[in-house]
């Protein structure tokens, strides 16, 4: 079984998803995506299989938010999509991907259900 995370090890609920994968016998592909961001097209991968939309899976409370406009709403799919991978920080974290799956671990167990 493939599964990838997308990390951040300064954020609690990340270390604590991937030690919950880790108990669980799984040893995943670890991506620190503030150092390596998605790809918009990984991006837009990632949200169609959370069933999400780009605003759905921002951090709106980071500065970067307004800084970088994407508050304007105005903005369509393909330039929000654009923005987080220009802003890796506004993006939720953990996203861990498995079995064609994806899920936001917060709470870090709600990972457990596409393992």
């Amino acid at each position: 079984m493939s599964v990838k995370i997308y990390h951040n090890p300064r954020c609690s609920k990340s270390r604590q998803t991937l030690e919950l994968l880790k108990a669980n016998s799984v040893e995943p592909e670890i991506i620190e995506y503030l150092e390596t961001p998605p790809t918009a097209e990984e991006l837009d991968s990632v949200l169609r299989l959370l069933g999400m939309e780009p605003r759905d899976l921002m951090r709106k409370k980071e500065a970067e938010y307004t800084t970088a406009g994407l508050d304007n709403p105005d903005l369509d799919r393909a330039a929000l999509i654009q923005g987080m991978v220009a802003n890796p920080r506004v993006i939720e974290r953990p996203i861990v991907l498995a079995n064609g799956k994806a899920a936001v671990g917060r709470p870090p167990e709600s990972v457990l259900a596409i393992i």
